[in-house]
């Protein structure tokens, strides 16, 4: 029975061969990071009101003029194609049966025409800049022609952090089979007999870029190290600006300077992330970086909160901080390994119900009640004492 998302990560923990499961879970490091940022809710206690009408709910909200039935949207997640056969198309499509809306990675297998065209609007577009300004012009250019309504700049991949579960289980594209994983995939011969399904097993949106070019397989870190530009800065943030007249949103932001001078440059939203934990470890949670960012941008920006959700109790939470909106990742693919494109829709219904239910014994019957008033900060232990300094006296041994 799937009655909430640990159920359906459970259920995709069994479906997926080790590798595919490690790539989706796993963080930087000693993914300090991804256990932060379920901590970083756990911090916050609601304060309840009572004998409030909260016979008539609404967890509608809009997010850059778009109108959404639920504050959740589905993050860029790569490869999402390795999780189910279509993984973009079918997530974009729950997406929009939910009313939600879908943000397509650059790095997915699904090619950005593909998802225009099987998935109705609204959808986003993910970036990175690459080396060569002409791929990425191209990927702009390909974004605005197929309708994509925003720009999602990544801007925390100056190169792919130390991602140690897929360096172990020599995660490449496309996945192989090797004597160290043969009996494991052999377990999983439903997940193989699915993805024979597959229109490829590697980034479509650059199947003839590079070593993509190659019928070998390529190391996913090594590929995006080769690629991605580390010398990126506020001045092409400028540049993109004169290439894509949309609205542009930055994500990676976690620190309330850098919230500022995106405000500065025009952008339209920030998305406070630290990548699921999988870039820098030891960032904090985004719950402690969101309050600061909210405050510097003064409503200048609208600000999306990613990374951690798990319940609609933290989409709440997140609200009550400032956030817009939450933008979620691992969940939606636990739901599409489960049980594709229904169960993205499932993990956007049960988010959407515990949400609903939150608001009413929270005594807020809208997200627009929301505000810090709704959330007091849980006790921190005291700190263990420490044992007294010894002082050496004037004359003594």
């Amino acid at each position: 029975m799937i009655i909430n998302l640990e159920d359906l990560r459970q259920r995709a923990r069994r479906r997926l061969p080790r590798t595919i499961f490690d790539y989706v879970e796993g963080g930087a490091e000693d993914e300090y990071t991804v256990n932060a940022n379920r901590r970083g809710f756990e911090r916050y206690l609601f304060r309840a009101r009572t004998l409030v009408d909260v016979s008539a709910r609404d967890q509608s909200t809009t997010l850059l003029g778009e109108k959404l039935s639920t504050p959740i949207i589905l993050g860029p997640t790569g490869l999402a194609g390795l999780v189910a056969p279509w993984g973009e198309v079918l997530a974009a499509k729950a997406a929009a049966n939910r009313g939600s809306l879908f943000t397509l990675s650059t790095m997915s297998i699904c090619t950005i025409e593909e998802v225009a065209a099987a998935a109705p609007s609204p959808l986003w577009f993910q970036l990175y800049v690459w080396k060569d300004r002409g791929v990425t012009r191209s990927l702009v250019e390909r974004a605005r022609a197929a309708g994509y309504r925003a720009l999602c700049l990544t801007v925390d991949v100056q190169e792919m952090g130390n991602r140690e579960r897929d360096r172990r289980n020599g995660f490449t594209l496309p996945p192989r089979v090797t004597f160290t994983n043969l009996l494991d995939v052999f377990r999983h011969l439903g997940w193989v007999l699915r993805m024979s399904s597959s229109p490829r097993a590697t980034f479509g949106n650059f199947i003839e870029t590079g070593d993509l070019a190659k019928k070998d397989a390529v190391s996913v870190a090594g590929f995006t190290n080769k690629q991605f530009d580390p010398s990126v800065s506020w001045k092409d943030i400028e540049w993109l600006r004169s290439i894509w007249s949309g609205p542009l949103v930055l994500k990676g932001i976690t620190c309330a300077e850098d919230a500022r001078l995106a405000v500065e440059h025009g952008v339209q939203a920030i998305i406070v992330s630290n990548h699921g934990g999988r870039q820098l470890d030891f960032l904090p949670a985004g719950t402690d970086v969101l309050p600061e960012v909210v405050d510097a941008v003064q409503g200048r920006a609208e600000v999306v909160l990613d990374g951690g959700i798990r319940r609609g109790s933290d989409v709440v939470k997140a609200i009550a901080l400032g956030a817009r909106a939450c933008m979620i990742g691992r969940p939606f693919l636990y739901g599409l390994a489960a049980d594709g494109q229904a169960g993205v829709e499932l993990t956007l219904d049960i988010l959407s119900k515990e949400i609903d239910r939150t608001l009413a014994l929270l005594g807020r019957p809208r997200l627009a009640d929301l505000d810090r008033s709704a959330l007091r900060m849980e006790p921190q232990p005291a700190a263990e004492p420490r044992a007294p300094a010894l002082r050496v006296l004037d004359g003594a041994a």
